[in-house]
């Protein structure tokens, strides 16, 4: 490939030019949400920039090949092997089985990555669908002496390993940042750093989801899914694996041991991490705290998801970003600015083709450069300022478009079909109460005005008739 794309590896601690083990093929994994509640907004920053790097390879001539898990079984609330099944906390909170919280949950989550221009993956695999490869993969670790049962579950025995913290040899103090304190004791491991493969034996008697298995009716730990789905969609070898930050330990650190242990050589070339979204103070974003923003609340509260989308392209994917309503109104603001100027450049004319490939080499140079977003947007301002004719400048910002996902083009078209919907209904609506009224049903004309009013519109009655407004 002629681009080289250089991202930081947190395996290396150093930013390196990505060099695929196929030429001119990505191998791409991304750790994907426990389906037991809503995406918080802080999650679905990591997406965005998952899918930027995504589609930044696709935009420079790679093929890439995208796998997504769905955790929906054995992800426990502590970030060790204790505490409650966020699953079954989910069910127990809703007073569903936990297949229907994963149903529910899964579909809100690529509801929210619609809305938001994240492409979905090319494979999203359930944890569910694979407890025959989980069992296999745990029993081939037993019989190599990686791993051993104790109190009837399985454990990976992490002292068979040279080098168990393998992100660049940093202590599990260090590696601890932004992972909870409740991780407790586990009699039954023979090392601290062991961790569970397979359980049979845990404080959950009411577990839903459970597997016959070799060692008992149990369930999977959670670490074991990853690496299990990774190597059945993508091979022995895995170019790019993305998280969050606190997936780096031990989620991340447990994967690359049992996976290399289980293939008996190197797994994964570039491992991505992105970065906190913090509230206002600096504090983590989370859901422990029982209220949490989603990406309906912002919504509900008047923002485009994409104002959100482009809030996070302005900052830079390793550095953590502060939330707030104040900053979010400001970048509002400005994604409506750019969106008009950019709507309004006409689109006859010749393309510059100088023109053209200069913007984009510097688009694709940003980019390529550690996913370096704030400066692809500045690109853009480039572009609109320049004194090339309006027709190179669409061009080039619809190519850019395919990577950033704005909808700097269509957002217009589609507002605009979404008023004349909302006119049809109001209109509609506004009929219904007239004949109510006729007929002296004022309770339902009164339910009619309500309704209208909890979609923001306001009406009046005038010796004319009855006018609307939105509020």
């Amino acid at each position: 490939m002629e681009n080289k794309v250089v991202l930081f590896n947190t395996l290396t601690r150093k930013t390196e030019q990505l060099v695929p083990r196929t030429d001119g093929k990505i191998g791409m994994y991304t750790c994907g949400p426990t389906v037991y509640h809503f995406a918080h907004i802080g999650n679905l920053r990591c997406y965005i920039m998952e899918d930027i790097l995504e589609k930044t390879l696709r935009y420079i001539g790679y093929d890439v090949k995208r796998v997504m898990n769905i955790t929906d079984v054995g992800h426990l609330s502590s970030d060790g092997d204790t505490g409650e099944d966020k699953m079954l906390k989910g069910a127990k909170r809703e007073h569903k089985t936990v297949m229907e919280i994963a149903k529910f949950y899964t579909d809100a989550f690529f509801s929210d990555c619609a809305k938001l221009n994240i492409k979905r993956p090319d494979v999203v695999e359930p944890a569910t669908n694979c407890i025959d490869g989980f069992i296999e993969m745990v029993q081939k670790l037993l019989d190599t002496g990686y791993a051993y049962v104790a109190g009837g579950n399985v454990y990976f025995d992490t002292s068979k390993l040279e080098n168990y913290y393998v992100f660049s040899g940093q202590s599990e103090q260090e590696l601890m940042v932004g992972v909870r304190e409740d991780v407790g004791e586990d009699s039954n491991k023979r090392n601290k750093s062991d961790f569970v493969l397979w359980f049979t034996k845990s404080k959950f008697d009411n577990q839903e989801l459970k597997w016959d298995s070799p060692w008992g009716v149990g369930y999977p730990g959670w670490h074991i899914e990853c690496s299990c789905i990774g190597i059945r969609h993508l091979g022995e070898y895995m170019d790019i694996h993305c998280g969050g930050v606190d997936n780096i330990f031990p989620h991340h650190t447990n994967e690359i041991a049992q996976s290399e242990a289980y293939l008996g050589h190197a797994w994964c070339s570039y491992w991505f991490h992105v970065h906190h979204l913090n509230e206002k103070g600096g504090k983590k974003m989370s859901k422990s705290n029982g209220e949490f923003l989603t990406l309906s609340l912002l919504e509900e509260k008047g923002y485009n998801p994409l104002i959100y989308r482009f809030f996070c392209l302005q900052s830079h994917y390793r550095k953590p970003l502060e939330f707030s309503y104040e900053v979010l109104d400001n970048v509002g603001v400005a994604y409506d600015k750019l969106k008009k100027r950019v709507q309004s450049l006409a689109g006859d004319g010749e393309t510059e083709e100088q023109k053209f490939s200069e913007y984009r080499a510097r688009f694709e140079g940003a980019l390529c450069d550690d996913l370096n977003t704030s400066m692809a947007i500045t690109v853009i301002y480039d572009v609109l300022r320049d004194e090339m004719n309006d027709a190179t400048k669409r061009a080039l910002i619809q190519s850019f478009d395919e990577v950033l996902s704005l909808s700097l083009f269509v957002a217009e078209q589609q507002k605009g079909e979404a008023d004349k919907e909302l006119e049809a209904y109001v209109l509609e609506k506004l009929e219904e109460r007239k004949a109510a009224k006729k007929e002296k049903d004022f309770a339902k004309a009164d339910a009619i005005r309500d309704e209208l009013a909890a979609k923001g519109v306001q009406i009046k009655d005038t010796r004319e008739g009855t006018v609307w407004s939105m509020r």
